[in-house]
């Protein structure tokens, strides 16, 4: 093997580490939450950010939560049916619904332990613009080599998400 080998076998090595290491936080992250308070790390993660403040709609809330809206709006169905968010009237504009935790929902917050997602988050939104255009750019890059661009990406950890792909599939 040529040192040109080498290297590229150490790079692809630490990018499938640092892989590693993310979905293995998402997924004790989402394995805790179900532990702790019945809910998956998705729906924990929609809870944790109405949280902060209600949206004021589903798009609004897509857009914080940087997942596409039917995602978000699945998450939000299965929430809305355990009692956990409501869709309110909103005082403005009463033809447009609002999302907001229930009081249920507001102390299964309290409780939950914080969801990877924020962080995830938080330190993709830490790194100099070039450096996360560079990043957004390579992992572009990858999902379209591995023939995975025209794939709808759901919430991470989304359990029902999955069990009803598998089901379509089968």
């Amino acid at each position: 093997m040529g040192a040109h080998t080498i290297k590229g076998a150490a790079d692809t090595r630490v990018v499938l580490d640092a892989v590693r290491q993310i979905v293995r936080v998402l997924h004790e992250s989402s394995r805790a939450a179900e532990m702790r308070v019945g809910v998956t790390g998705a729906q924990l993660f929609v809870l944790q950010t109405l949280a902060e403040s209600p949206a004021s709609s589903l798009n609004d809330l897509a857009g914080r939560t940087h997942t596409h809206q039917s995602s978000v709006s699945t998450v939000v169905s299965r929430l809305v049916k355990r009692g956990l968010v409501t869709r309110v009237p909103a005082a403005a504009d009463r033809r447009r619904l609002e999302l907001r935790l229930s009081p249920e929902g507001r102390r299964l917050v309290a409780k939950a332990p914080d969801a990877a997602q924020a962080r995830l988050i938080a330190a993709i939104e830490q790194l100099p613009a070039a450096r996360r255009r560079a990043l957004a750019q390579s992992l572009g890059a990858l999902t379209t080599a591995m023939n995975l661009a025209d794939r709808q990406p759901v919430m991470f950890f989304d359990e029902a998400a999955r069990t009803a792909r598998k089901a379509s599939r089968g």
